[in-house]
């Protein structure tokens, strides 16, 4: 029984003010990419929520007693640090998208991929799944960024649908290498 090939959807389009690196990043890769106002927005919306609790307990205490003041700061905490990581998370996804400044991203973007294709590695990971299922994953994951607050949802499969066009880093890749071969001889 021979297997049909199934249709290829592209990534859509969408105008920005900032180039596309990538709309669908892989969750490594956001977090590696993040800046250090990407970790200070997402700690400082990890410290409100606990912050706020305690401003109310002062204007307005609840006289819970003794212990039941500790559980709902726990609870506070988590939802917080939750909301902190998606905060910081989605700051640093828009930038994938061109939502945002990304000029920092966009080279640290072309010098890992031209550094794996100088080493002959497949740009955006191996995976073990089917081409199929990497495209549904793909097409499940695409912009999810933009919805993070309402489903937080992440790409952890590598896959090669990332709506760009991945000639530029091997176009790269060969002028550096032709910089590297006539500068040595």
């Amino acid at each position: 029984m021979a297997e049909s090939q199934k249709a290829y959807v592209p990534a859509k389009k969408i105008k920005t003010d900032f180039p596309l690196i990538d709309s669908d990043p892989h969750f490594n890769r956001v977090c590696k990419y993040a800046r250090p106002s990407d970790y200070a927005a997402g700690t400082a919306t990890a410290a409100f929520g606990p912050a706020l609790m305690l401003l109310w307990e002062k204007v307005a205490p609840s006289y819970v007693g003794r212990g039941g003041f500790a559980p709902i700061m726990r609870l506070t905490g988590v939802i917080s640090v939750g909301a902190g990581f998606l905060m910081f998370f989605q700051r640093s996804t828009l930038r994938f998208y061109g939502f945002t400044e990304n000029k920092r991203e966009i080279d640290m973007d072309m010098k890992e991929m031209v550094n794996k294709v100088k080493k002959s590695e497949p740009l955006y990971g191996e995976s073990s799944m089917s081409p199929y299922l990497q495209g549904v994953a793909s097409r499940n994951s695409r912009y999810a960024g933009v919805w993070l607050h309402v489903l937080p949802w992440f790409n952890l499969v590598n896959h090669n649908q990332h709506g760009v066009d991945t000639a530029k880093y091997y176009q790269q890749a060969e002028r550096e290498l032709e910089a590297e071969r006539t500068g040595k001889s």
